[in-house]
């Protein structure tokens, strides 16, 4: 009788330790995909793939839907584009002359504040004292507000140096503006003379610039009118 009781309690016990894949199994390496494709097209910002694997089932490989989405989108009119750390569905840069009507330029960069951009792009992370130098002029706090508000540039790490001055880098949504995958995909010397946007003339010195003068160049927007 007592052998009659034991067998279907260690059967019970077998099932209860054998491994439950089937509750845990990912869905198909294409429908990741589509979760993929949903996602980075309803976002507009960036997704990185650790975002992308809190949103989908569990055991799933957002990198590998990610490379494959990124396959089936080349010579498409929409591409999916690395951005820092980050993933998103971008217009074509060939195309991109198609979606100009769509955009309305409201205000400008001052020349300050471009030159202020370029050197923290550039030579990131570099403190305010390092962009002054090379400028050859201050630096208002107004110039550097401004780009922290439009996300384009960023804290980085304060330098250990006396005072521990803090430094900028450029953000994640600078790159994706001009559709960079990182800083060193910056154009090069030669490339921003070919564009007319170097200028071959030495830099001002701060003695050969009054304080009103500095003040006005340092307005960070310019009236377009």
């Amino acid at each position: 009788m007592s052998q009659d009781i034991t067998e279907p309690v260690e059967n019970a016990q077998n099932t209860a330790d054998a491994p439950r894949e089937s509750l845990f199994e990912a869905p198909p390496l294409a429908e990741q995909e589509r979760m993929v494709e949903a996602v980075l097209f309803g976002s507009a910002d960036p997704i990185s793939l650790a975002e992308l694997a809190g949103r989908m089932p569990h055991g799933c490989d957002p990198k590998a839907a990610v490379e494959q989405l990124q396959r089936r989108y080349e010579g498409r009119g929409v591409r999916v584009v690395r951005v820092g750390e980050a993933w998103a569905i971008r217009t074509a840069p060939d195309l991109g002359f198609l979606m100009q009507k769509e955009t309305v330029e409201t205000r400008k960069l001052s020349r300050a504040a471009i030159e202020t951009l370029a050197i923290i792009a550039y030579h990131q992370p570099c403190t305010r004292a390092e962009i002054e130098e090379i400028r050859g002029v201050s630096v208002s706090r107004g110039t550097i507000d401004q780009l922290i508000e439009m996300e384009w540039i960023r804290f980085g790490r304060r330098r250990m140096t006396p005072g521990r001055p803090v430094t900028y880098t450029v953000t994640p949504v600078f790159l994706d503006h001009f559709g960079l995958e990182t800083a060193r995909d910056l154009p090069g010397l030669k490339e921003l003379r070919a564009a007319g946007l170097l200028e071959n003339r030495p830099m001002p010195v701060m003695g050969d610039i009054s304080e009103e003068d500095a003040d006005e160049q340092d307005d960070l927007f310019e009236d377009e009118s």
